[in-house]
């Protein structure tokens, strides 16, 4: 693992960084809301914010639109002590938008506006890939593969992080809004797999990743690239983790729904806190679902986030009561 120096970041997040939109009135049809709430959104964003919240140092590259919109993010992230210094803003290019019905249980379409997303427009320089040498663990996603030139830079920040020996996290975040078919996103992510230590993806995903159904055939078709880890979301069925010789799986925590969107990225983060403390496995899970219940009895991602007390509490309260 890569050698710490005092400023030296524990994650380097590269991605998407969003301008999110969610109802306020609830359980009406998004053509007839009239009220929205404005949050930080995008997954990877999201991700860094919940890894701030949990005490780790963190930092973002990525690119915003040179528009109104960014200030909100830039000064959203820089509150949450996220570093960055290698978030650039881009001439003619848009932020991401993103407007959310929330209707609880169930019910939480979207619209996404992604036409010439800044995020697209991430390049590296020998200032990243220092940059990214400093930490120990990188995560990125599918959707900064979508476009170029931010499909070459991830791929080349990729092969920096696996050089610089850093554990390597690959979220597979597919999003048919950026891509022209779910058979070009799996190329473009089965392109990156070389280079990636972790996979995490829900079973749609996993499809779209590997043109497999069966939950076997996707494990075998991803630790085959070469991958050590392979975390597979299942919604209300719980969450497994995959390694060439091991097997762990985890039920949700029960949780009030107010909105399941940011789930996925609260899991992440909360998996990714556990699994940079090398906590076993079945604790790394932990940590994941019990950030995931927390964010889904709320409404938002990023806002959502818990803090490490409040993490640590709820997995420290489940523990009580299912032990009485």
């Amino acid at each position: 693992m890569n050698p710490q120096g005092e400023n030296a970041l524990d994650v380097c997040v590269l991605g998407r960084i969003g301008y999110d939109l969610y109802a306020v009135e609830r359980n009406r049809p998004l053509a007839e809301v009239e009220h929205f709430s404005r949050h930080l959104g995008g997954s990877s964003a999201n991700i860094a914010v919940g890894l701030a919240r949990l005490g780790l140092r963190v930092g973002m590259i990525s690119c915003l639109g040179k528009d109104a919109l960014a200030d909100y993010l830039l000064g959203f992230l820089r509150k949450e002590g996220v570093d960055i210094q290698f978030v650039r803003m881009v001439e003619g290019y848009n932020t991401s938008l993103c407007l959310t019905e929330v209707s609880p249980p169930d019910r939480f379409p979207q619209v996404f506006y992604r036409h010439q997303a800044a995020d697209t427009r991430v390049e590296v320089a020998p200032a990243e890939r220092a940059y990214i040498q400093q930490a120990r663990m990188f995560v990125t996603n599918g959707t900064s593969l979508s476009a170029s030139p931010a499909r070459e830079a991830t791929l080349d920040t990729l092969k920096t992080a696996r050089q610089a020996r850093l554990r390597t996290i690959f979220d597979v975040d597919y999003r048919a809004s950026s891509w022209s078919s779910p058979e070009e996103a799996g190329r473009a992510a089965r392109g990156a797999l070389p280079c990636v230590d972790v996979v995490v993806g829900n079973e749609d995903e996993l499809f779209v990743l590997t043109g497999e159904r069966d939950p076997k055939d996707q494990v075998r078709v991803v630790l085959a690239a070469g991958v050590t880890l392979l975390v597979r979301k299942l919604g209300a069925k719980g969450v497994e983790a995959h390694t060439r010789d091991q097997f762990f799986s985890a039920l949700p925590y029960p949780s009030q729904v107010v909105s399941t969107i940011g789930a996925g990225d609260a899991f992440a983060a909360g998996f990714l806190y556990a699994l940079n403390r090398e906590l076993v496995l079945a604790e790394c899970l932990r940590y994941g679902n019990a950030s995931a219940a927390i964010v889904v009895s709320r409404v938002s991602c990023a806002d959502a986030m818990p803090y490490r007390e409040e993490l640590e509490e709820f997995l420290r309260a489940t523990a009580e009561r299912t032990s009485q």
